[in-house]
């Protein structure tokens, strides 16, 4: 399960504003950047994709593609194969984290979210000052 720390600067962003896409709760839930959720939106039209690939689709340094990749797979929402060239050495292709087991993903964290809020506001009072 990837560990998410929402900020709620965030979550308060999300509440307030006019029904959110899946974009504005993804980075919500998941702590990561827009051009994180760009990266992972084009990983699922353009699967198996290589770093320098994503960085022309994108039109993002490949050093920046590199983190969000880092990210992204830290979150659990893609994946990297290694394969190997025919002429010697290896290049990584990445994919996204399928949309459903995102979701699914998704529903989990902020419930685990949700459980660590409630007990946070149900031992309020109680401890010492």
């Amino acid at each position: 399960m990837a560990k998410v720390d929402p900020s709620p600067e965030r979550f308060r962003e999300l509440m307030l504003g006019e029904e959110p896409g899946f974009e504005e709760v993804m980075t919500c839930v998941f702590g990561v950047q827009n051009h994180e959720v760009r990266t992972y939106l084009m990983l699922l039209d353009h699967p198996s994709s290589t770093v320098e690939e994503l960085a022309e689709l994108l039109d993002r340094d490949r050093s920046n593609v590199n983190r969000s990749l880092s990210t992204l797979r830290e979150k659990n929402l893609a994946d990297r194969e290694r394969r190997l060239l025919d002429g010697g050495g290896h290049i990584y292709q990445y994919s996204a984290t399928p949309v459903e087991e995102a979701r699914e993903l998704m529903h989990q964290t902020l419930d685990e979210w949700t459980a660590y809020v409630h007990e946070r506001i149900d031992e309020f009072g109680l401890g010492e000052r």
